[in-house]
């Protein structure tokens, strides 16, 4: 049975991770959030130490590893750009990190971490839970099993409504969230990037706030995407329904990639995965990073009306 530490524990995605360290047999001896709404916890932990400030969660996890009760990983679920500094705190108290996407906002820091790995012998990983979905290995194992140079047509379609709480949070921040691509998209990205290989080109043709879309050249796919959080953004079909999220991932304009069953599940599978022995490290998240990064700092392209020419309506 390992120990566990969760920094981030009235997040959106903290449930997940408390029911993956549970499932996994593993216990959470202490978490730290700024927020104390965290009743959460007492369907998994109850006997977790709970923490508000972030010296006194660095004092308990220091006193634990002196006493021969150390941590052995700290899950991270803080906001985006908190995760650097959480790792490297992670990796001093000599703890694996398991971190959310993204596992950093720009490239270099990965670099950086690197060093911080090598110079504790700890690890970092990320959650890349999509990699671990049934369907996404079959498309995987598919496309890679044919062994051929074809140049596949993707159209990626992804709209998650949000109401005015968006703005006023540090989601709405792009110094902190990294901006709606790296916030919503970036396993989006890592999908693709894993299943049809590096990248060769990535135009933009819209960056706003709320929404953003353009054209990602892979080495075996040319990827038309929008992602947007404003409900205006999705189909009336969908909105008849009385939903607020639509996703639609076509290849070849004939093969739909369906993974919205079984999606919420992975975290369990991951955590499997790294006590295992495997796990997605600092190298596995690097291309989705470099390419969220490069979305938000270059220029759009292209007439205003041109970015979403393949939204279905």
């Amino acid at each position: 049975m390992a120990n566990f530490a969760l920094i981030g524990a009235a997040g959106y995605v903290a449930p997940r991770h408390l029911k993956a360290i549970k499932e996994t047999g593993n216990k959470l001896i202490s978490a730290l959030d700024p927020c104390d709404s965290v009743g959460i916890i007492d369907s998994y932990f109850p006997e977790a130490d709970f923490f508000i400030e972030p010296e006194r969660f660095d004092r308990n996890i220091d006193k634990l590893r002196r006493s021969g009760n150390k941590i052995d990983y700290i899950s991270i679920c803080s906001p985006n750009y908190l995760h650097d500094s959480h790792i490297r705190l992670t990796l001093r108290n000599q703890a694996d990190a398991i971190c959310e996407k993204p596992l950093v906002l720009n490239p270099w820091n990965l670099d950086a971490l690197k060093i911080i790995e090598q110079e504790t012998g700890k690890k970092i990983y990320n959650i890349l839970q999509s990699r671990l979905h049934d369907n996404i290995i079959s498309l995987y194992n598919q496309i890679h099993n044919k062994g051929n140079d074809k140049i596949y047509d993707v159209e990626l379609t992804y709209v998650t409504s949000r109401g005015k709480w968006y703005d006023r949070s540090w989601k709405g921040t792009i110094d902190k969230s990294g901006g709606v691509v790296t916030n919503i998209g970036i396993h989006f990205f890592d999908m693709l990037s894993y299943i049809f290989g590096e990248v060769k080109e990535n135009i933009v043709h819209l960056s706003q706030p709320h929404k953003a879309a353009g054209l990602l050249i892979l080495k075996h796919a040319r990827v038309k995407w929008f992602m947007s959080i404003d409900y205006n953004d999705i189909p009336d079909f969908i909105k008849e329904k009385g939903q607020r999220m639509y996703r639609s991932i076509t290849i070849d304009k004939d093969q739909s990639i369906e993974f919205s069953a079984g999606f919420t599940d992975l975290h369990t599978k991951s955590y499997q995965h790294i006590l295992s022995g495997g796990g997605f490290g600092i190298e596995d998240a690097r291309t989705a990073i470099e390419t969220v990064y490069t979305i938000r700092n270059t220029s759009p392209i292209g007439k205003k009306g041109e970015y979403h020419p393949f939204l279905v309506s």
